[in-house]
């Protein structure tokens, strides 16, 4: 990474103008995806159907809203792309939870337009979304998360373990996970950002 994470956040958009920039590339039926290709511009607007979805019908839990409710002050910088999948079901509740916080402040930068996410990989990958959540007066990071919760990248691993001949295709496994995260509801997500906020080595200083 080449810059501080205050300057990267600084950089990186406000939720509102995210949403502003994905639902811009709906409306105007860009072809947008990764490096390579292999998404189609139905997919990113399958994506963002799921996102209104979720911001309509996720309830937040009760100890989770008061964990957020006392978080001390923090910066949430996220990674991320329209055109992914697992983004779409996790980064509504992320953004929900920090609209609970007054004290957090939620930034979202581009995966493909930053070098950013080479300093936080994902065994080697460069898997989103990503959250980074860091003390600003410090640039100390207080702790990650992403790309998905347990549950789902339970499901993802353990089809990658499977000798070829009996994995999922690349399209059931989608629709498995896209089915768990539904199934979900956004509890998983919830509850493993308030231990991360439990156990968050800001908070033990304090």
């Amino acid at each position: 990474m080449n810059r501080s994470l205050n300057a990267a956040a600084a950089a990186a958009m406000t939720p509102a103008a995210y949403q502003e920039f994905f639902e811009g590339i709906v409306a105007n039926g860009q072809p947008y995806g990764p490096p390579g290709g292999g998404y189609s511009t139905d997919y990113t607007k399958l994506n963002l159907t799921r996102t209104r979805r979720i911001r309509k019908t996720l309830k937040v839990l009760p100890e989770v809203r008061a964990a957020l409710e006392a978080a001390p002050p923090m910066t949430w910088l996220v990674i991320t792309e329209p055109w992914c999948g697992d983004s779409a079901q996790n980064l509504p509740v992320l953004e929900a939870l920090a609209g609970l916080a007054p004290a957090i402040d939620v930034r979202i930068a581009l995966r493909d337009s930053t070098d950013l996410i080479d300093a936080f990989l994902t065994n080697g990958a460069r898997s989103i979304p990503k959250l980074i959540a860091f003390d600003p007066a410090t640039e100390k990071v207080l702790f990650t998360w992403g790309p998905r919760p347990h549950g789902g990248h339970a499901l993802v691993m353990g089809e990658k373990e499977k000798p070829e001949s009996e994995r999922l295709s690349k399209e059931a496994l989608a629709e498995a996970l896209h089915r768990w995260y539904h199934e979900n509801g956004g509890m998983e997500v919830q509850q493993e950002i308030a231990a991360c906020l439990a156990y968050s080595p800001f908070r033990a200083a304090r």
